[in-house]
């Protein structure tokens, strides 16, 4: 049976507390090893691509800005299977388990193919740029062949969600671990042309790309053959079509998550288009800025989706005081990281630059943008892990409108203001602010974010107990 981690009856709080955060760093720090490692492919492809060439780094930058947006959506559609599993595991309902992974195996199918039609479809607008003939055939030649990668990667996030939810997350850390460096491994045979292996430059990365989003299923699914753990839930022991009203289920939850998912990503990606006609230097200092933001971020990430189990659990087992104990240590715990990273930001903002850049200008730019960022780490850090957290009680829909309402209603209208200065704004300042305005516009928005799922949590928590 998937080992549970509930703390004993008359300890006490302080104890309680101990357990508590032991059990959500069991789970957590696996997750967050993996997400570093998925991190560290996409370092090593800009790495080893723009080794190769700046054209062929530009191209492949270009589709992988198709291709985030669309895995990151898929994963937060797929992750209607955490909260439904975990819900299960803590009703000690193990039967109910393998229903639900298949049912949501049917639809990753079903999404996988939309995926590969909508990524070739956006792809077409590198088309209307201005942009060189090879850079535009790379960028559309990359989403092309990494799209055959996208069933597999709906179906990973499905297995994903259930290994998690079982309290299964160290197969999830070594299987990313080997990703990494079979990526490594790959890019280095194609985009170079060693060991007798053709030379596709930026190409090579592309079908790196692909053939690691089919490793990690096959990877998972060899693991979980293997493993014991996996046999009370395993969903494989006899075959199912697909169920519609389990599907529906499933989407009803996860597509909000895959659209709030896509809100921040095409805002922030949007944000970064409007920067680039600022120069290089802005461009390069809110990238740099942004990429150890989002190193940083993995850490309240992982712990979200360590908590979103331990909350799901709790619900599933009828336990909703402790259900709502679980969510606030985890906040707690994650507020206390937040506020230890927003300080070493602030203090070693100008060496933190200094690690991407030598330019001087740059370095300049990126320590004040990284400033901005030191001052939203706890409300970045409080919307992650309290939505996660709201998810474990199956509720997606109210933090879809949250975030739509902070990056989009909030944050980008503001940037666009203060980054901008439009003549057509009621009131803008004198000059534009470029980058430091668009990264105050977002310290804004994510404390919009925060401050709404803060109140949010209280609600559902206080409603699931007075409900029960």
């Amino acid at each position: 049976m998937p080992e549970q981690f509930f703390p004993q009856h008359g300890t006490s709080r302080r104890q309680q507390i101990a357990a508590e955060l032991q059990a959500l760093w069991h789970l957590a720090w696996p997750i967050l090893i993996g997400q570093l490692a998925t991190v560290g492919m996409s370092v090593a492809d800009v790495a080893m691509t723009g080794h190769y060439s700046a054209a062929d780094l530009a191209g492949v930058s270009l589709g992988v800005s198709i291709w985030h947006m669309v895995i990151l959506t898929i994963m937060g559609i797929m992750m209607a299977v955490n909260p439904m599993v975990a819900h299960h595991i803590g009703a000690q309902a193990y039967g109910e388990v393998p229903h639900v992974v298949r049912q949501g195996l049917w639809k990753a199918l079903a999404v996988g193919l939309v995926a590969m039609v909508v990524a070739n479809m956006a792809a077409m607008v590198f088309h209307t740029m201005d942009i060189t003939p090879h850079i535009r055939d790379l960028a559309i030649d990359f989403v092309r062949i990494t799209s055959f990668g996208l069933p597999a990667l709906a179906a990973y996030r499905v297995l994903y969600g259930y290994s998690t939810s079982i309290n299964q997350t160290k197969p999830l850390m070594v299987i990313s671990l080997l990703a990494l460096a079979l990526n490594v491994l790959v890019n280095g045979l194609l985009i170079y042309g060693k060991a007798g292996f053709p030379e596709l430059g930026g190409l090579g990365c592309a079908w790196s790309t692909m053939l690691c989003t089919w490793f990690n299923l096959l990877a998972l699914l060899w693991w979980m053959h293997r493993a014991p753990a996996y046999r009370s839930t395993w969903p494989f022991a006899a075959y199912e079509g697909p169920e519609w009203k389990t599907i529906a289920h499933l989407l009803r939850l996860g597509l909000p998550i895959g659209i709030t998912y896509f809100a921040e990503t095409s805002a922030f990606g949007f944000i970064a288009l409007l920067i680039a006609k600022f120069g290089s230097t802005q461009a390069a200092a809110h990238q740099i800025a942004l990429n150890f933001a989002s190193l940083v971020f993995m850490v309240p990430l992982s712990m979200g989706l360590a908590l979103l189990t331990r909350v799901g659990q709790s619900l599933g087992a009828g336990e909703y005081r402790e259900a709502r104990f679980r969510a606030w240590t985890g906040v707690g715990a994650s507020m206390v990281f937040a506020i230890v990273s927003a300080t070493a930001m602030a203090l070693f903002n100008r060496q933190i630059a200094q690690l991407y850049t030598s330019d001087l200008a740059v370095v300049v730019l990126t320590a004040e943008l990284l400033l901005l960022a030191a001052a939203f780490q706890l409300s970045d850090t409080a919307q992650v892990v309290i939505s996660c957290a709201v998810r474990g009680y199956k509720v997606t829909r109210a933090p879809m409108a949250i975030h739509l309402t902070a990056f989009w209603v909030f944050s980008l209208p503001l940037g666009v203001v203060l980054g901008l200065a439009p003549s057509w704004a009621p009131w803008h300042p004198a000059e534009p602010m470029a980058a430091q305005g668009f990264w105050i516009a977002l310290v804004v928005g994510l404390t919009v974010a925060a401050s709404g799922l803060v109140w949010l949590l209280r609600r559902v928590a206080r409603d699931a107990i007075a409900a029960n």
